[in-house]
């Protein structure tokens, strides 16, 4: 029992760990999003999944080891708990310290991720609807209403008021 809590913490740990470096990259993608910049926020994207595949790989360990842990203490593996097992160790404080620490502090991490994540996609929404903003602003200055002239048979010759139909404009 005492392999698999050192196991356990351990993997609690590293995951930990690597939800901060997953947030330091979130928090760069904050400033990526902010600028504008697509190259840099794709190179972001998928240093952001080559950490959550580290993270997803860990969780599947630390589910292993927590399988293991109900089998030796004779519990539910489906609701087995972290904070059920740091009750479980109250007659080892070291140990239920130091898993109690780990929980926290992956708590902790996680959290502060979601808030950016939060934040991350709120700029992108905001990024979004300002580009649709900008291409239905296109689309209205193409669509402005016809003239009134008139060619010598009396018919209406179809000329739309301050539109270039040529194409883009370089000059502007």
């Amino acid at each position: 029992m005492a392999s698999l809590m050192e196991n356990l913490i351990d993997i609690l740990n590293k995951e930990s760990d690597s939800y901060d470096g997953l947030l330091e990259t979130s928090r760069k993608k904050t400033a990526v999003i902010v600028k504008g910049d697509l190259e840099a926020l794709t190179l972001l994207t998928e240093e952001e999944q080559d950490k959550t595949g580290i993270i997803v790989n860990l969780d599947k360990k630390r589910n292993e080891i927590m399988k293991d842990m109900a089998n030796v203490l004779n519990k539910d593996v489906n609701t087995l708990k972290l904070t059920e097992l740091v009750e479980i160790l109250s007659s080892r404080p070291e140990e239920q310290k130091a898993l109690a620490a780990a929980i926290d502090r992956i708590k902790k991490s996680a959290e502060a991720l979601q808030q950016v994540n939060r934040q991350n996609g709120e700029l992108l929404k905001n990024s979004i609807e300002m580009v649709e903003f900008e291409l239905n602003l296109l689309q209205a200055m193409k669509t402005a209403p016809e003239t009134a002239n008139y060619s010598r048979g009396a018919y209406n010759t179809g000329e739309t008021m301050g539109v270039n139909r040529k194409g883009f404009d370089a000059k502007q």
